[in-house]
């Protein structure tokens, strides 16, 4: 078989492979997240989260809403050293990031269901 019929074969199959993905995966909420920090915090995001009174109490003291507390799960990193990612039930992950351009970190149970944010270490003196 010639080259050019080879690729002509190969282009034609591969438009018709990305048309039935295209086509199955329409309207789908599909990722791939390869990386395990990029994996743990979707998972964290896409569950109800729910706050401790510890954390609801600083929160309003140091004026941090919950669109902050979500903007540090979507650009935080997990540090999996400080983290009990083997525990049953719930899982622990300790997430570092920035909350009003300070360093800031949070202590995140992980359940079936439920995150709750059990703490958060903020950075009051910059």
């Amino acid at each position: 078989m010639e080259l050019k019929r080879r690729f002509t074969l190969f282009g034609f199959g591969f438009a018709i492979g990305i048309i039935l993905l295209l086509f199955f995966l329409n309207g789908k909420n599909a990722s791939c997240n390869f990386f395990p920090n990029e994996r743990v915090l979707d998972i964290l995001r896409n569950k109800h989260q729910i706050y401790s009174d510890e954390v609801l109490q600083l929160m309003s003291e140091e004026k941090i809403d919950s669109t902050s507390i979500k903007n540090l799960l979507l650009k935080g990193d997990v540090d999996f050293s400080k983290s009990k990612v083997r525990q049953e039930p719930c899982r622990y992950y300790w997430i570092d990031g920035y909350i009003h351009k300070k360093e800031a970190s949070i202590y995140v149970r992980n359940c079936d269901t439920l995150v709750t944010i059990q703490q958060i270490y903020y950075n009051q003196s910059e």
